[in-house]
């Protein structure tokens, strides 16, 4: 066994209707002063005023940062940390997607640290300390809720991680009935997203890459590939919606501590420049990255294959597997080409020089990544 290290949330609390032990939890954990930090469409669901009632039931103030957007940039962020130095919090809770997440865990830094954004990002740039951090995921992709990491797209277009055991939260709260109804756009690109992160996960040339990691990331792809089509045609399915939510957090494990690689930096600047969310861009991308990578991964992909398409027998090689990922992402509905979400071809060497800036995730990818491949990838993906 090689030497590796492997870190997760300390405190895990999942299961239908869990939200209801919020106010308990919370006061147990958090203390009498809260920021919450979401966005405006979960607001507008209902949800955020139903954990507002639990956590004002047990007497717990809460200040309301609703101002997160997809792909959240740096102003979002210092926005919302001012407004949590401003009423005084104590604690932090992000409740929602994965920006929602990430900016929590930056609030909950900075607000304790004093820190600096721009002087934190990278691998462990973050000093700490910070406040108490629970989080609430209400989609089934990112598993933010369990990672050290938090996105931010910085200046115009470009994307930058911070990264460091500092953001993995105290306690990650798993309600599936909080996924319900998602929308089946929004549960197709998020559960390829988790998809993603487990497969890049197994893959990965990190030297961190460990038996946890893996053994996480094959649970995660046999929850996933057994339920997505599942829960984008039949949203109301609590089984499958459950499975999703489990999926996504155990492929989150997996990749915190086994890096993700070239899917991930080649998706980044679909986003950052063109506005369309993570797990699209991620599924954009997906199938061309597996094709691309099949002769470095013929044995591993073969592995996970059954996991993710049990009724295949025999085999399966990477190609295979790589064509039977693209099929996946048709049956859930995810457009399958850069031009069908508006992304010129003239575009493309953009992207390609932008991607080969992403060097933190291609440094894991299992065949290396020169700017030509990178032009080759997204002229296959367009």
């Amino acid at each position: 066994m090689s030497s590796f290290t492997f870190n997760t949330v300390p405190s895990l609390i999942a299961g239908p209707g869990c939200i209801a032990q919020l106010g308990e939890v919370a006061a147990q954990r958090l203390g009498a002063r809260v920021a919450l930090v979401t966005d405006a469409g979960l607001v507008k669901t209902g949800l955020v005023a139903r954990a507002l009632t639990i956590l004002e039931e047990a007497g717990i103030a809460v200040d309301v940062f609703d101002g997160v957007v997809a792909d959240p940039p740096e102003d979002v962020v210092l926005a919302a940390v001012a407004k949590a130095k401003a009423f005084d919090a104590r604690a932090v809770i992000g409740f929602g997607g994965g920006s929602s997440i990430d900016v929590a865990k930056l609030v909950a830094l900075l607000v304790r640290s004093g820190e600096d954004l721009p002087e934190i990002y990278g691998v462990g740039e973050a000093k700490g300390p910070r406040l108490p951090l629970l989080a609430i995921p209400t989609t089934a992709g990112t598993g933010s809720e369990v990672t050290p990491i938090s996105i931010v797209t910085t200046g115009a277009h470009e994307k930058k991680g911070v990264v460091s055991p500092l953001l993995i939260p105290d306690i990650a709260l798993l309600d599936p009935d909080l996924t319900v109804n998602l929308p089946p756009h929004v549960t197709a690109a998020t559960g390829i997203d988790a998809m993603v992160h487990a497969i890049e996960a197994y893959t990965s040339v990190s030297a961190n890459n460990n038996p946890v990691s893996k053994a996480l990331a094959r649970e995660a792809l046999r929850l996933l590939g057994r339920n997505i089509e599942r829960a984008v045609h039949h949203g109301a399915d609590k089984e499958a919606r459950a499975a999703m939510l489990l999926g996504s957090m155990l492929a989150g494990q997996a990749f915190a501590n086994s890096p993700v690689a070239a899917v991930h930096a080649l998706a980044y600047p679909i986003g950052g420049h063109f506005g369309v969310p993570h797990g699209l861009s991620n599924a954009l991308v997906l199938p061309h990255v597996l094709r691309f990578n099949a002769s470095a991964c013929e044995d591993t992909y073969a592995e996970l294959a059954p996991y993710v398409f049990p009724d295949r027998e025999g085999k399966v090689s990477a190609a295979a597997f790589a064509e039977a990922i693209a099929g996946l992402c048709g049956r859930v509905g995810l457009q399958p080409r850069l031009r069908d979400v508006g992304i010129p071809q003239d575009a493309l060497p953009m992207l390609a020089e932008d991607a080969m800036k992403q060097t933190r995730l291609l440094v894991n990818n299992p065949r290396p990544v020169t700017l030509q491949d990178a032009r080759a990838i997204y002229e296959a993906a367009w």
